[in-house]
């Protein structure tokens, strides 16, 4: 029994040293610029019905269609009919900054991440609603009625206490059953709720996860930058997630939220030909698939230092070396 349980200490600690250790390299297959996204900042990415669909934080009533077009990726807009928004449970100081963004920006809802589901539906988090919208194929689309506990257990954690720093990214389980969203910095967390016969319930509560953290900024300027989650995609069980900051992509278990491992993009982004005048990651979307993933950048209309390329990217990496879920 005593030896049972040493060699059942020493797995533990093994495994922890392998979870814990630097994140593995990706490798770059190919970037492609995305072109026809109006409104630009390509916030959100998922595949779906065998395409690739995408979301602008800039664009309220539209998805997009991605297709490659000789050397671009061409953007086709599927307009949504847009119901209702539903009231923002944010405080008032919250909504009144939010409305001074929306009258900047020229849109309301600032989607910041898109999943599917196995029939085909496409869900859409708004970062200014902390609201769900579930798009049919139609293009018919309504808000998902949310618990409110939601809301108060995120707060209650010290979540959403950021000004533009509230829901960031989601997935969604095949079956539409359950929904797992990222709250995004200062601190990050990470949130579910299932679809029961009552239905949308925080079952055993709604915060999976809180931390925070810092690391300095990649340009070299000291800038200390907040750990985040930009986005999130569901595949085979387990839960990725998308660290700008950290120029990293991570397995996590859907439960616990536990990192089982990480793999870095860090030498594509901060290649000379890629990279951008910001102490920040422009990393925001993310669609990870069998062959490999999909990575975007949402650069804001800014240009690339290498050539003042002002489009949206798209990264394909190559899957990694046994798969996503390799242990």
């Amino acid at each position: 029994m005593i030896a049972h349980r040493l060699w059942a200490l020493l797995l533990s600690v093994l495994a922890g040293a392998v979870h814990s250790a630097e994140p593995l390299p990706l490798t770059l297959e190919r970037a492609v610029a995305v072109e026809g996204l109006f409104g630009g900042n390509l916030s959100g990415l998922t595949a779906c019905r065998g395409e690739l669909w995408a979301i602008s934080d800039r664009v309220d009533d539209a998805v997009f269609r991605l297709h490659e077009d000789g050397e671009v990726m061409r953007a086709e807009a599927l307009m949504i009919s847009l119901p209702e928004a539903p009231p923002s449970p944010l405080p008032f100081g919250m909504q009144a900054r939010n409305w001074v963004a929306a009258k900047v920006r020229g849109n309301e809802l600032d989607f910041e991440g898109i999943d599917c589901d196995a029939e085909g539906n496409l869900y859409l988090v708004s970062e200014s609603r902390v609201a769900v919208l579930k798009v049919a194929p139609s293009g018919i689309a309504q808000w998902l009625p949310l618990p409110d506990q939601l809301w108060y257990q995120a707060r209650a954690r010290g979540l959403f206490q950021r000004f533009n720093a509230y829901t960031e990214g989601l997935a969604v389980s095949p079956d539409g059953q359950q929904i797992w969203l990222a709250a995004e910095r200062e601190p990050r967390g990470l949130l579910t709720v299932k679809n029961t016969a009552k239905g949308w319930q925080c079952v055993a509560g709604c915060v999976l996860s809180v931390d925070a953290g810092t690391r300095l900024a990649w340009d070299g300027s000291n800038t200390a930058i907040a750990l985040d989650y930009t986005a999130l995609s569901y595949y085979q069980g387990a839960l990725f997630t998308l660290e700008r900051a950290a120029h990293q992509l991570c397995r996590r278990d859907v439960q616990s939220t536990e990192a089982k491992r990480c793999w870095s993009f860090a030498a594509t982004l901060q290649d000379d030909l890629y990279r951008y005048d910001t102490p920040y990651g422009v990393a925001e979307a993310l669609a990870i698939d069998a062959q490999g993933a999909w990575l975007g950048v949402d650069n804001g209309n800014k240009p690339r230092l290498s050539d003042g390329d002002p489009r949206p990217w798209l990264f394909r990496f190559t899957l990694p070396q046994g798969g996503w879920l390799a242990r």
